[in-house]
């Protein structure tokens, strides 16, 4: 699971029929002091996530599947998995 900011959305016309009626978000990996690491990825929104909001970010395609009550594993890995309201350092 990683940390994230989502920095804007995907839109794409044409694409796999597993991506059917799903918000595509473009997301960059933060560390837990909201530095970024050097990757970004598109993942699926599980939980209407928006710009500049601090998301978890899974990155299994099992977890697609048990949310969208799907039998197999369809051709999408990361997928946003909850909104983060804070992260605590000690």
């Amino acid at each position: 699971m990683y940390l994230g900011e989502v920095v804007g959305s995907v839109t794409s016309t044409y694409k796999h029929p597993a991506y059917h009626a799903m918000k595509l978000l473009l997301v960059r990996l933060t560390d837990a002091e909201r530095r970024w690491t050097g990757r970004s990825m598109v993942a699926v929104d599980a939980v209407g996530a928006g710009v500049g909001e601090r998301v978890l970010v899974c990155s299994d395609g099992q977890a697609v599947a048990d949310w969208k009550g799907w039998d197999r594993i369809p051709p999408v890995r990361e997928i946003v998995v909850g909104i983060v309201d804070k992260v605590e350092l000690r």
